[in-house]
């Protein structure tokens, strides 16, 4: 298959923002796609070379690419920095170039007097050379895969060298989603009407939708159904909802709960393989090698042969007993000087759920049987031991545990359904798990998770850097992030500094596909970053989408006074706080306030 197809099914992708035309897009795609190239098809077009838990990193920036580009196309390095500050994308940057190129210039690039038909790249050309690059490692790495950029530079076209630019640099910004995708290949290759629910559900178990995609077109929707759960590919972690409540929490639990702590640590899968411990962040990330004292201790721990078991790590004072702020955690994660910072910073990890052991699959099964079976297994030690749990059935029981819980040092509880449907909803977000923190308790002091989409330019002392961001909630019915509120205070000067270097490498030069904005930032950044905030209250407004026509005509719902309280490098943008949370606060709100006002 060559490579020039997918490009140009990339660039109709480009043209539109309407769902349900890229859908369409989608399925011609997988109509002009092999079965043996369906798999790699579908990780390209996600802007990946394989599965999140991989962790491909092409391991290519921004200088690399433009000496890449340079080196391809006879210029300097100045003048394609030159055409990059005009266009802010070096995908276009280099298909202009490429595109002005005479007949000649271009065929000077083929190699052994073969015609640049005979040169042309196929998919699995790009993708295994794209996995070649990102193996590279050690001395000298960093001119290898400039070369071998300059390699696929050589044989491809002006489209095609613009979308190899893109995935490259983790840019290729299609608005293709894994739901999208999922959608597509649905319709493409079902015609049963829970092939959706199917398909979604095995790539839950296993967080890899080429892999789901390539079963599902080789041998239909029955093969998808027997995907099982694998230890050692981690299971897309169950989100919680929240309410601010403890009546409102209970009604909807069915009046009685488990309420466990909630601990401000990063929440980890832990995968038992015999002696072999393999650790997975809620970003899917392999965080073994960063934690070593937690799989020693993990391998003594749970006493079966094989399981999955999820838990939260947390920085731990040995000498006071007491659990440390998240940020110290956060020096943890780090490639070198692990031995160091584990001796500095010591860890407790508290085990709240299970979701397989040696066969059984537990995913189906209720919560209190999940929590039950990790008892068995579990054999608590020094620095393994199960969160902190009692079940209660009024107000008064769950205000006093959750007492405990914040003057234990937690930032709050959470709260289960102990019912017989109370299964582990794999990759999604649900009323089976709500979420209390201690700022719920004034509904005018809450904290939510929001994604970075847009920037404006400081003045005065933030002059050169970003001064204001343009934060969004995530809309997962539409896969869009709406617009909730502009960022400017909670900043420390180094915060900034490090905000405006992390994100000016995320920015793209127009809005991105998948942001619902009635503001135009100075800057553009697609949805990575997720940061905390806290906001004094929320109300209408009509310059934000967050929201918008829910509560009132050409309305949305924004955060009034927000402030930044810190990084979310542990949440994907998709696990940010949703449309949906924020319509419920609001009305909540709006609750308390004419209650107080009787």
């Amino acid at each position: 298959m060559r490579y020039a197809i997918l490009a140009e099914i990339y660039r109709k992708l480009d043209a539109t923002q309407k769902r349900l035309e890229m859908i369409d897009i989608l399925i011609e795609l997988f109509d002009k796609t092999e079965l043996e190239n369906i798999r790699i098809v579908i990780y390209l077009t996600s802007g990946k070379i394989g599965a999140d838990f991989e962790d491909l990193d092409i391991g290519i920036a921004e200088k690399m690419v433009i000496k890449a580009i340079a080196k391809a196309v006879g210029k300097s390095e100045e003048i394609v920095t030159a055409l990059f500050a005009k266009k802010g994308d070096l995908g276009e940057v280099v298909e202009a170039f490429k595109a002005k190129s005479t007949q000649q210039g271009l065929e000077a690039f083929l190699t052994d007097g073969k015609t640049a038909a005979e040169e042309s790249l196929t998919v699995r050309e790009v993708w295994e050379t794209l996995n070649k690059i990102a193996n590279l490692e050690g001395k000298g790495s960093a001119a290898k895969k400039i070369n071998t950029l300059v390699g696929l530079y050589a044989k491809a076209t002006p489209l095609e060298a613009k979308y190899i630019t893109r995935t490259v640099l983790s840019q290729l910004r299609l608005g293709v989603r894994d739901l999208t995708i999922i959608e597509a290949l649905a319709r493409k290759y079902c015609t049963e009407k829970d092939a959706r629910k199917v398909i979604e559900h095995a790539y839950n178990v296993t967080s890899d939708i080429g892999f789901v995609g390539e079963i599902l077109a080789r041998k239909g929707l029955e093969a998808v159904r027997q995907i099982k759960i694998q230890v050692g590919r981690p299971i897309r972690m169950m989100a919680a909802q929240r309410l601010p409540s403890t009546e409102e929490i209970l009604e909807k639990l069915g009046g009685k709960c488990a309420l466990e702590f909630k601990y401000d640590g990063e929440r980890v899968q832990a995968h038992k393989n015999g002696d072999k411990i393999t650790l997975f962040s809620r970003n899917l990330n392999d965080i073994s090698t960063m934690y070593p004292d937690v799989r020693d201790a993990l391998k003594a721990s749970i006493t079966a042969s094989k399981a999955i078991v999820e838990g939260e790590i947390v920085a731990w004072d040995p000498q006071a007993e007491r659990l440390r702020p998240f940020q110290i955690l956060m020096s943890r994660k780090r490639k070198y000087d692990i031995s160091e910072m584990k001796e500095k910073i010591p860890v407790k990890v508290f085990l709240f759920d299970l979701l397989f052991v040696d066969g059984d699959n537990y995913l189906l099964k209720a919560y209190p049987q999940r929590r039950t079976k990790l008892e068995e297994i579990i054999k608590e030690e020094e620095i393994i031991t199960l969160a902190s749990q009692e079940i209660v059935t009024n107000a008064s029981e769950f205000e006093a545990f959750f007492e405990t819980a914040i003057e234990s040092g937690c930032e709050g509880v959470m709260a289960k359904d102990i019912r017989e449907t109370a299964i582990y909803q794999a990759g999604n977000r649900g009323f089976l798990w709500i979420k209390h923190k201690f700022d719920y308790s004034s509904a005018f002091a809450d904290s939510y998770d929001f994604v970075v989409v847009g920037g404006f330019y400081g003045k005065g002392r933030r002059k050169g850097m970003l001064g204001t961001l343009l934060m969004a909630a995530y809309n997962p019915e539409k896969e869009i992030f709406e617009t909730v509120c502009k960022l400017g205070s909670g900043f420390s000067d180094e915060d900034l500094a490090k905000i405006t270097k992390e994100l000016m490498a995320l920015r793209t030069p127009e809005k991105p596909k998948e942001v619902a904005s009635k503001l135009e930032a100075d800057v553009w950044f697609y949805p990575t970053k997720v940061f905390e905030i806290r906001g004094a209250d929320l109300s209408t407004s009509p310059v934000h989408t967050c929201a918008l026509n829910e509560i009132k005509e050409d309305m949305g719902i924004a955060i009034r006074f927000p402030r930044f309280i810190r990084f979310r490098e542990d949440k994907k943008p998709e696990f940010a706080t949703t449309t949906k949370e924020i319509i419920d606060a609001y009305k909540e709100q709006r609750l308390l306030k004419k209650e107080k006002k009787n």
